[in-house]
C-alpha cells in the first residue's frame, strides 16, 4: 500500500458536489474510430506498467491517517472504458457539449480514479479520447507521462496483441488482499510514531548542522522567509468582480491552439520564456473578458495561481509534486509589448522571491503534521468565501513524440484543469507536435461568455507575433 501525501489528499478535501477535482485531456485522433475490443486490448496491455490504474483509495477510520492506495479486488477494465456518439454534424460545438457533460461528472470513489471515453462521430472521419484522472492520483506532469505510457509510440505497436484474444482482464495479475479497517488504523498510527521518532532522533543532527554551518542555515531560512512573505501578498483581496464567486455543478470546456514555432519566435525576438508568452496571451483574454463585462481592467483584479513542478526526476511516478507562484496579471496594460514585458518581469521576480521553495517547504510541514489537523484545516479553508485568487494557469510540457492508439495517430491534445473554491475559470496549456494546445475550463452557470476569453487569448498572441515579426533577430554573442 502507498499512502497519499498531504497535497494528494488535499484534492479530496477540496472536492464537493459542485467541484470535481479531476484533470483530463481531450485527444483528437485520425479515424476511423477503433472498436471497443481494440480500445480494451490497447489499454489493458499497458496496465502492468501503471499499477495505480488498478488501485483504489482506502480511507483510514477515525481519520487516523491519510488515505492509502490499495489493489482493487473488483477491478474490471470495462468499468473504466465507455464510448459515446457526438451528435451530427460532429463539429467543435457538438464535441464541446458532450465533453463538457462528461467532465462535469465526478469520478466514483469505489474504484480506481480514472476513466477513458471514446467519442465517435466527429467530422472529417475523426474521433476523440477523453481521459479523466483524479488530481489525487496525478499532477499535470504525471498525467502527461501517464498519457504517453497508455498510448503507443508507433502505429503498429498495438499489433503485438490480438484484440480478439482478450476479455479485458490481465490473467497474470492477482490483487493483494484488501486491508482491514484495523490494519489501516494500526499502520497509520505506526507511521506517525515512526515519524515522530525520526524527528526526535534528527533534532540533534539538525541543531549540530546549524551550529557548524550558521551562514548556510541562515541563507536557507532567509530563502524560505522571502517566499513566505511573497505568499503573504495573497492575503490582500483582489478587486471584487464576477470572475470569482459560487460555482454551479456543470462545466464547459473550450479550446484553441497556437503555433509552437511562432511562440518560439516571440520568445527569441522579445526575450523571456515560452511561459511568459502564454501568460501574456492569457492576460489579453482576461482583459477582453473584463471589458466585455463592463468591469474595466483593474490592476488588482486577476491574481493567477501558476503551478510549478518540484519533481526531481521523470520516473513516471503518479503523484503530485508541485508548488506554485502567485502572479497578478497586468490586465490594465493595452499595449501588447508592455503587457509581455510586464509579465516577464513579474514572473522573473516571483522566481527570485523563492515562492516555489516556500510552497514546497509548507507541503513538507503539512506531511509531518497529524492528518486530522490538516484535514480539518483544509475543509475550513476551502469553504470560507474569499477573493485571494482569480484563476489558475498551468503550462505542462507535452509528449515529445507522436502518439497512437490502436494504430490511429493523435493529432491534437487539449488539457483540462479543474476549477473549485470560487474560481470560475481555469486555463491549461500543453505542447504536442507543432502546436501549443490551450484548454479553458469554465463554470457553465456563471461564465456564458467564455468565447470572449478564448478569442482574446488568440488575438493577444497574434499581437505578440506581430510585434516580434517586426523586430530583427537578436545577434548571437560570440
Amino acid at each position: 500500500m502507498d499512502r497519499t501525501s498531504a497535497l494528494d489528499s488535499a484534492f479530496l478535501h477540496v472536492e464537493d458536489s459542485h467541484s470535481s477535482l479531476h484533470i483530463a485531456s481531450l485527444g483528437i485522433f485520425e479515424g476511423p474510430a477503433p472498436t471497443q475490443a481494440e480500445v480494451v486490448a490497447a489499454i489493458e496491455r499497458k496496465l502492468p506498467a501503471v499499477p495505480r490504474l488498478r488501485q483504489r483509495l482506502r480511507t483510514v477510520p477515525l481519520a487516523a491517517g491519510r488515505p492509502v492506495w490499495a489493489d482493487d479486488p473488483d477491478f474490471h477494465i470495462e468499468r473504466h472504458l465507455s464510448r459515446m456518439r457526438v451528435p451530427a454534424p460532429g463539429g467543435e460545438a457538438e464535441l464541446r457539449e458532450v465533453a463538457g457533460a462528461v467532465l462535469s461528472e465526478a469520478l466514483p470513489r469505489d474504484r480506481p480514479l480514472w476513466q477513458d471515453v471514446v467519442l465517435e462521430g466527429l467530422a472529417e472521419d475523426r474521433w476523440a479520447l477523453l481521459t479523466k484522472v483524479h488530481h489525487t492520483m496525478a499532477d499535470g506532469i504525471a498525467g502527461t507521462d501517464l498519457l504517453a505510457t497508455i498510448l503507443d509510440r508507433a502505429p503498429d505497436q498495438h499489433l503485438e496483441q490480438d484484440p480478439d484474444q482478450g476479455s479485458g482482464e490481465d490473467e497474470d495479475w492477482a490483487p493483494a488482499r484488501p486491508p482491514t479497517p484495523g490494519r489501516l488504523v494500526a499502520d497509520a498510527v505506526w507511521e506517525q510514531a515512526l515519524l515522530r521518532s525520526r524527528e526526535l532522533r534528527g533534532l540533534p543532527r539538525a541543531v549540530g548542522a546549524t551550529l557548524r554551518h550558521p551562514v548556510a542555515a541562515a541563507r536557507s531560512a532567509s530563502t524560505i522567509g522571502q517566499g513566505v512573505l511573497g505568499f503573504a501578498r495573497a492575503v490582500v483581496p483582489t478587486t471584487p468582480s464576477s470572475l470569482v464567486g459560487p460555482l454551479g455543478r456543470d462545466r464547459e470546456f473550450r479550446w484553441t491552439r497556437i503555433s509552437l514555432a511562432d511562440a518560439l519566435l516571440v520568445r527569441e525576438r522579445l526575450g523571456g520564456t515560452v511561459n511568459d508568452v502564454v501568460l501574456a496571451a492569457v492576460t489579453k483574454g482576461f482583459r477582453d473578458l473584463e471589458q466585455a463585462r463592463g468591469l474595466g481592467a483593474d490592476p488588482n483584479s486577476v491574481r493567477c495561481l501558476v503551478p510549478v513542478s518540484v519533481r526531481r526526476d521523470s520516473s513516471g511516478t503518479l503523484d503530485n509534486e508541485v508548488s506554485a507562484l502567485l502572479l497578478t496579471l497586468p490586465v490594465e496594460l493595452e499595449d501588447p509589448r508592455d503587457r509581455f514585458y510586464e509579465v516577464a518581469t513579474r514572473t522573473l521576480a516571483l522566481k527570485e522571491s523563492h515562492e516555489a521553495q516556500a510552497g514546497q517547504w509548507a507541503l513538507s510541514v503539512a506531511d509531518a503534521l497529524p492528518p486530522p489537523a490538516v484535514a480539518g484545516f483544509l475543509h475550513l479553508a476551502f469553504r470560507v468565501p474569499h477573493r485571494n485568487l482569480t484563476t489558475v494557469v498551468t503550462n505542462v510540457p507535452g509528449p515529445r513524440t507522436t502518439l497512437y492508439l490502436a494504430g490511429r495517430r493523435m493529432i491534437a491534445t487539449y488539457p483540462y484543469v479543474p476549477i473549485a473554491d470560487r474560481l470560475r475559470i481555469g486555463v491549461a496549456v500543453t505542447s504536442y507536435g507543432e502546436h501549443l494546445f490551450f484548454g479553458v475550463t469554465t463554470d457553465r452557470d456563471s461564465t456564458p461568455d467564455a468565447d470572449v476569453l478564448v478569442d482574446g487569448l488568440q488575438s493577444g498572441f497574434a499581437d505578440l507575433l506581430a510585434v516580434a515579426s517586426s523586430r530583427r533577430p537578436r545577434k548571437e554573442s560570440r
